[in-house]
């Protein structure tokens, strides 16, 4: 069982081979990153420009709550998969990822069936619209656990024809819901393109799910997952907790504006929550075959990261009212108004995002389930406490704090680890 250790490095090859390739993941990686966006912003402005603010408001909180089903999923399969398995023998990676899709898709299919009978019981649009949720969470994890799965095997090529063709299925799909008008068909067209696109991942791989591993992948991934899942649920968890409390304080369309302006920020909002793809497998390369080096890979990571969202956040300010208005309709007037807090937010938490890859690629689990921790306290809290305060916009401020605070607290975590890494390399080496 593997512990809480670095990985042992190895004998690191040519630089130039190892530019390169490194330059043609990361093109995959961004260009992954760049479709799965694209994806998440077209059904956002189509739900948006179709419902209103208030529906738009109820469509936001089923994706919230799938976004914490969806970091279950990536605690229990995902993570580990990418953190172990990755540059591994093709061997030993087929047989990870059909343990680790099968786990997936157990997960959507327990939670999705939970999320049915509530939906069912709740009735109405909103208990509609978690109905359906629950019929397609399946597919939907499936589909991010291939994403997964790709990258740590190398191939990122393949994770971006995939969700290409969820983009493809998911335009017909949409004027399909629109025409409908209804919340709950939206949540169909986005989930069950989805599995459309999960099902291509079968054959892109040549690996069908094996659910029936999955309670060896979790035993065996254990001193891992289990971490990662209160990680990565603490995090989402703190978000569905923010929205259901700004929705009780400020209203359902005050969820509906906040969400809105995230769609603006989109691009690294989504290069952010799926940033593991690219990063943590790159970082594990790093730690293998130059240990010295990961700390100035997170800083540049970190220092691009932030950069970039403030330069976004920038250029968004100069939208007209009439621009924004044509992409994200009557939402616009109240969601412009949150760009620059969301800005200073995104950029804090993508500053904490460098220190974040470091942790998960030396695997110390540990120290970060305490930074996630304490991140989505502050989050929860911060965002909560600025809703009672000055309603959306304190919110919005409150959350940018808490970002920074966080970020602050991963730095020290991740310096605390490389200093253990190095006096660990150090007693190896001067034992006989």
């Amino acid at each position: 069982m593997t512990t809480e250790k670095e990985n042992p490095p190895t004998t690191a090859p040519p630089a130039g081979s190892t530019r390169r390739a490194f330059v043609g993941r990361l093109s995959w990686g961004l260009a992954d990153q760049a479709a799965s966006s694209m994806s998440n912003f077209l059904v956002g402005m189509y739900v948006a420009r179709s419902l209103g603010l208030t529906a738009f408001g109820v469509f936001t909180l089923a994706w919230v709550t799938y976004g914490v089903v969806l970091n279950v999923s990536r605690g229990l399969a995902s993570d580990p998969l990418v953190v172990r398995f990755s540059g591994v023998p093709d061997a030993s990676w087929r047989a990870a990822a059909a343990q680790a899709a099968g786990t997936a898709l157990g997960v959507g299919g327990a939670i999705g069936a939970v999320s049915l009978i509530v939906g069912l019981g709740l009735g109405g649009h909103g208990g509609a619209a978690f109905a359906v949720l629950g019929v397609v969470l399946p597919g939907l994890l499936l589909q991010d656990a291939w994403r997964f799965a790709f990258f740590a095997a190398g191939a990122g090529r393949k994770a971006f024809v995939n969700d290409v063709v969820w983009g493809v299925a998911l335009v017909p799909a949409l004027v399909m819901a629109a025409r409908a008008g209804s919340v709950e068909g939206f949540v169909l067209a986005w989930g069950g393109t989805a599995a459309v696109a999960a099902g291509y991942g079968c054959f892109q791989s040549g690996i069908l799910p094996r659910p029936t591993r999955a309670r060896a992948w979790l035993r065996e991934q254990r001193d891992l997952g289990y971490r990662y899942l209160v990680e990565n649920v603490s995090l989402s968890g703190a978000s569905q907790l923010r929205a259901y409390g700004l929705g009780a304080i400020a209203g359902v369309g005050a969820v509906g504006s906040i969400r809105g302006a995230e769609l603006l920020l989109g691009p690294f909002l989504a290069v952010l929550m799926g940033l593991s793809l690219v990063t943590v497998p790159e970082a594990a390369r790093v730690l293998r075959q130059a240990p010295h080096r990961l700390g100035a890979f997170c800083l540049m990571l970190a220092g691009g990261l932030a950069a970039a969202a403030l330069l976004w956040g920038a250029a968004l300010l100069l939208v007209p009212d009439w621009a924004g208005e044509h992409v994200l309709g009557q939402v616009w007037q109240s969601a412009s108004q949150l760009i620059m807090p969301l800005t200073v937010g995104v950029a804090g938490a993508g500053f904490g995002v460098g220190a974040a890859t470091g942790l998960r690629a030396l695997a110390a689990a540990r120290r970060s389930l305490r930074c996630q921790l304490f991140a989505s306290a502050c989050y929860a809290g911060f965002g909560i406490g600025g809703a009672a305060l000055a309603g959306t916009a304190g919110s919005a401020w409150g959350v940018a704090a808490a970002n920074l605070s966080a970020s602050a607290v991963w730095w020290m975590q991740l310096r605390a680890a490389l200093r253990e890494q190095h006096q660990t390399t150090i007693s190896e080496v001067r034992t006989p």
